[in-house]
């Protein structure tokens, strides 16, 4: 079976090379002291974590899955899941972003994403455990009262507890506004939930004692509409240590990550408290779904990473007929499938498409960080806009190349990628939610057109402009310039034809609406490649000793440019073609 190894020299060439993070998170006053020493230290031992710890219990637990006991409405994890999780735990890395008020460790965001990446390259069911935790501290920190921060956060910060996202229900998925749990206020100021939801995450597990929901609800006479969701935080166990009526109704089953607890919830009466003000529960429950969309992101891209090392891996050893050109390998019977253009093909879109990825999903990581936590107002709403604009680029972008990355690798490998021998078709089967839940990736592409484009304005997608305009002027003799300002110039002519056209109708901006997120993905890729060729470049001409990994940038940035980018020709003319040809058919044409 292939062993995972955590990409570090890449992920440490985008983080302080390309990105020079380390000054830009320095001049944020909480990270002043966050060095290049520190932030290379926590990543090497994330590493061992992830490779010796985590990598070890994939294919078992996908195996193994999780088991559901009817009669106590518990949920017993893989075999090994909670004793990773106790270590995973106890070495602090649940509390490593988090705020030092409630106990944790109070390292930049971006570090953190750049952690829960290789720990989904190594387990992705696992680590959506502590994964979701995340989005719960997300909420409380910016929504919950003083007095519920202090009853729920330091727990959940220390990983003693584990948090859950409770939003769909049998009836409702995208369309919240359809919920039927109901929230009836008690005379204590609590609140009895009641209702079912399905598909939460890690809703029930033996990996800790409590477990705290957040939960969508109506109250009485609310609005029958998003107008009327409000947010509750409901615990498992109360603090009289008296379990709440919130229990597992059964599992789902799944193609993949099985080792993940997929829940049926019902709320039988469980006493809750209500998490911002009335009615406004859409707009908290926000804060902790921009968090996991990024953090789905991540999954795609950690799944691409593991993908990629199992068929390079297999197909520098598998020997397969002769090179087009001649013997490469005279002295075995046949050469490695690395000779064949078909192979290279696969494994080179998978390696661009990552390396490309990764950076994008770096820088966001960083704007975050700026975002929370500079000192200049206008510099962190710049950085927020950044954030807003991006998220759902880097979750819808990263997770289908995650899937097509599996899939490629899968290829690779042919009749042994679809084996369990390998591990691949896991990967493929495992990958393939992410481009599912936390809202699919056309909702995130319907949310790029419809909400992210006119943000302030305008003011979001005006600055991303700025920025790839103003690094292409500081670099007009850096390798693929001239490319880079093309793609920018057909995202900006397809901007202005789905904001203009989407004013006059609005199923003009939906029928452009995936395209149109791929084309700015796919501009924001070259943007970054170019980025990594100038660095590379400039390292190889100042004579680096490691010159095969920044000839393999340069040559990297090649393939990308000659072979990836050009799809934005295509995605430009999908764009212009509007709705016509979608929205012609009708219902009964479907079947004729």
């Amino acid at each position: 079976m292939p062993t995972f190894r955590a990409p570090l020299r890449d992920m440490k060439f985008v983080f302080d090379e390309v990105l020079d993070a380390y000054p830009v998170l320095q001049a944020i006053p909480a990270h002043a002291d966050f060095t290049a020493d520190l932030g290379e230290a926590i990543l090497d031992e994330a590493a061992k974590l992830a490779e010796n710890v985590l990598a070890p219990l994939n294919s078992s637990g996908d195996k193994q899955g999780c088991s559901y006991d009817a009669k106590t409405h518990s949920v017993k994890t893989p075999e090994g899941f909670a004793a990773a999780y106790d270590q995973f735990a106890g070495g602090g890395w649940t509390a490593l972003a988090c705020s030092t008020e409630f106990g944790g460790q109070g390292l930049p965001h971006v570090l953190n994403m750049m952690v829960e990446e290789m720990v989904c390259s190594a387990n992705l069911s696992l680590g959506m455990y502590p994964g979701l935790t995340h989005g719960a501290i997300n909420a409380l920190t910016q929504h919950g009262t003083r007095e519920l921060q202090e009853r729920f956060l330091p727990n959940l910060i220390s990983g003693q507890w584990t948090g859950t996202m409770c939003l769909t229900e049998p009836q409702c998925g995208t369309d919240l506004g359809l919920i039927r749990t109901r929230a009836e206020p008690q005379a204590d100021g609590s609140y009895a939930i009641t209702g079912t939801k399905i598909w939460i995450t890690g809703g029930e597990h033996d990996l800790v004692d409590n477990i705290v929901h957040l939960v969508l609800a109506k109250l009485p006479e609310a609005p029958d509409s998003v107008k009327g969701i409000s947010l509750f935080v409901v615990p498992k166990v109360l603090e009289s240590g008296a379990r709440n009526p919130a229990f597992c109704g059964g599992l789902e089953h799944k193609m993949g990550i099985k080792g993940s607890s997929t829940c049926v919830m019902n709320f039988e009466g469980a006493q809750g408290w209500l998490v911002g003000a009335p009615n406004e529960g859409l707009r908290c429950m926000f804060t902790m779904m921009n968090s996991a969309r990024l953090m789905v992101g991540l999954q795609g891209l950690g799944i691409a990473e593991a993908a990629y090392q199992i068929s390079f891996g297999f197909a520098r050893e598998r020997l397969q007929s002769r090179s087009l050109s001649g013997p490469r390998a005279a002295d075995k019977p046949a050469d490695p499938i690395t000779v064949h253009p078909d192979v290279r093909r696969n494994l080179l879109r998978q390696k661009v498409m990552i390396e490309g990825g990764r950076a994008l999903a770096y820088f966001t990581g960083v704007q975050v960080d700026v975002a929370h936590g500079h000192e200049d107002a206008s510099v962190r709403q710049q950085a927020d806009d950044l954030v807003q604009l991006l998220t759902p680029v880097v979750k819808a972008f990263l997770t289908d190349e995650g899937f097509s990355c599996a899939n490629d690798g899968l290829q690779v490998m042919g009749g042994s990628g679809f084996t369990e021998d390998w591990g691949i078709e896991q990967l493929v089967r495992d990958v393939r939610i992410t481009r599912i839940y936390e809202g699919t990736n056309g909702i995130q592409a319907l949310d790029l057109v419809g909400r992210k484009l006119g943000l302030g304005g305008g003011r979001a997608v005006r600055t991303f402009f700025a920025l790839v305009e103003t690094w292409l002027r500081a670099n007009p003799s850096s390798p693929h310039v001239a490319a880079v300002g093309k793609a920018l110039q057909q995202l900006q002519r397809a901007t202005v034809w789905v904001a203009s056209e989407g004013m006059k109708d609005p199923e003009q901006a939906g029928a452009a609406a995936t395209p149109y997120l791929r084309l700015f993905a796919l501009t924001s890729l070259a943007w970054m490649w170019a980025r990594m060729a100038a660095v590379a470049s400039a390292q190889l001409v100042q004579g680096s000793t490691e010159k095969s990994f920044y000839s393999a940038k340069l040559k990297s940035a090649d393939f990308f440019m000659a072979r990836i980018l050009l799809e934005n020709d295509t995605l430009l003319a999908e764009v212009l073609a509007g709705k016509a040809t979608l929205m012609a058919f009708e219902d009964d044409e479907f079947a004729a």
